[in-house]
């Protein structure tokens, strides 16, 4: 009887201690390190490779390749080492009479350029196709193919297959009028006798991707007339040309998509969500310089050939204003525990790892430096509104699960670091402000209101009568603190992040 007792007294006393200790934990605010016990840092990827793509290999291996002859790999997108740098990438691309350079010629300085390769494996041909531009001018450019078993390579060139910033002289080294017949009319690509490139792509920057039936895609251009796109035929790995002809379709060049009136869009780069239907539709504005303003934007439409609308239902064409249209994903910025700035982030691409998590991989300029210039891969979350949202830091090992952890409303408070991405190209450093996250409000730096969505690890904010939706996130950050951050889309086509450095 003696021992029951006991036994009863202390399930007794743990009950009322779980209780008063639950009472405690639901008004507590969390516990958060303050900035002197912050540790700073950057993450580096040891390699440098602009405008990058990453695919996983059949080896279980990343591979990642860009501009200037780079293809790179790693077993956990941390560690990378170079298999090519400016040489080894392809086997025959200078030899003979350097056909993939017969239209375009050399560069100003005398060399020849190679930008933006991107590697698609085609099941058909059983090969991994490498699309990529050779160019001389800012409109004078053609898109070669090369093929290669290995995703490694080396890629054996093979064909060039469209081209810009031809006019009557030159255009008998295009395959311009084999597309369109000897007698086509070419009368609309021209303006007073030259390459209208204000209407027309510059061949640059291609991008392959598969619909939801299967279909292989191409798009492609930078600056000029805008981003346009090309199905491509899975037997050869080359462009079906449209049939019909309009404001929105052309025979030669494809689907006009965004973009227009040699305006700072490039680098298009679409991936294609099953869960959500979307086609997300992802491009660079601005100059790639580190005080150029660049930054990453982002589009979607239920359909690969558009119309594709931003955050607060746009379409973008030629308007002067095209800073105003586009989801603004990041530019410039500076959070606590970084020890150098960001600056120019763009030429980026979208991959799934091997978990199937969905990531973003970029160029990144730094605030402190020259022109220097890294890769970066973060994580990429589905909102509420089904708008893809970039997690503030490089991607921890922690991320590699999908998501599944929910959060209470009483667990999202206290300090926190809010930075507000805008959606000017410009080259100011945006730098977080202070604010205190507290019973659904927040003050400080930044006022407004928030909610957590339990089931979903959602959150819902209102910032200057702005509504903003986001998700919620635990992790690692560069430095090594453990971080709450919160990065959220707003119907004003700008994004913002939350940070909480956390004690233990």
């Amino acid at each position: 009887m003696k021992r029951k007792g006991r036994i009863g007294r202390t399930i007794l006393c743990c009950m009322v201690a779980s209780l008063l200790c639950g009472g405690c934990v639901a008004g507590e605010k969390t516990a958060t390190l303050p900035l002197e016990q912050v540790k700073k840092g950057n993450y580096s990827a040891k390699i440098s490779c602009h405008d990058p793509q990453i695919l996983l290999g059949d080896d279980d291996t990343y591979y990642m390749t860009g501009s200037h002859q780079i293809i790179a790999e790693s077993k956990n997108l941390s560690d990378w080492s170079y298999i090519a740098n400016g040489n080894r990438m392809f086997d025959n691309i200078f030899s003979g009479d350097l056909p993939a350079f017969s239209y375009v010629g050399k560069n100003e300085e005398g060399g020849y350029s190679i930008w933006a390769s991107n590697i698609f494996y085609n099941e058909v041909m059983g090969k991994y196709l490498m699309y990529f531009c050779t160019s001389s001018s800012y409109i004078k450019s053609n898109l070669t193919l090369a093929v290669s078993d290995t995703p490694g390579g080396p890629y054996t060139y093979t064909d060039t297959f469209l081209y810009s910033g031809w006019d009557e002289s030159t255009i008998g080294k295009t395959n311009v009028k084999k597309v369109l017949g000897k007698d086509a009319d070419l009368s609309r690509y021209y303006e007073y006798g030259a390459y209208n490139n204000k209407k027309w792509p510059n061949c640059i920057d291609p991008a392959v991707f598969t619909d939801e039936d299967g279909k292989m895609w191409m798009v492609y251009g930078s600056w000029s007339g805008g981003i346009f796109l090309l199905e491509l035929d899975e037997k050869t790995g080359l462009p079906i040309h449209p049939k019909e002809s309009s404001e929105t379709v052309d025979p030669y060049y494809g689907y006009r998509l965004i973009g227009g009136g040699h305006h700072a869009v490039e680098g298009p780069y679409i991936w294609y969500d099953k869960d959500s239907g979307y086609y997300y539709l992802f491009v660079s504005y601005g100059n790639l310089q580190r005080e150029g303003g660049y930054q990453i934007r982002e589009f979607r439409s239920k359909h690969p050939t558009g119309p594709y609308e931003d955050a607060a239902g746009n379409t973008l064409q030629d308007q002067e204003d095209y800073f105003n249209y586009g989801l603004k994903l990041a530019g410039n910025y500076s959070l606590p525990s970084l020890e150098k700035g960001y600056m120019a982030p763009g030429g980026q691409s979208v991959f799934a790892d091997r978990e199937g998590n969905l990531m973003i991989t970029y160029h990144q300029r730094f605030y402190q430096g020259d022109e220097y210039h890294e890769p970066r891969i973060h994580r990429l979350y589905r909102n509420g509104e089904d708008w893809l949202v970039m997690a503030p830091f490089e991607y921890h090992e922690e991320e590699k699960q999908p998501k599944e952890k929910t959060y209470r409303q009483d667990e999202i408070n206290g300090t926190f670091y809010m930075l507000n991405h805008g959606h000017d190209v410009g080259s100011k450093l945006i730098e977080a402000k202070e604010v205190n996250f507290s019973d659904g409000n927040i003050s400080g730096g930044m006022t407004g209101t928030y909610k957590v969505k339990k089931e979903k690890g959602e959150i819902s904010l209102v910032i200057d009568s702005v509504p903003y939706n986001g998700v919620i996130e635990d992790t690692i950050d560069e430095a090594g603190n453990r971080v709450r951050t919160i990065t959220a889309a707003g119907s004003n086509n700008e994004s913002i992040w939350a940070v909480q450095y956390q004690g233990k």
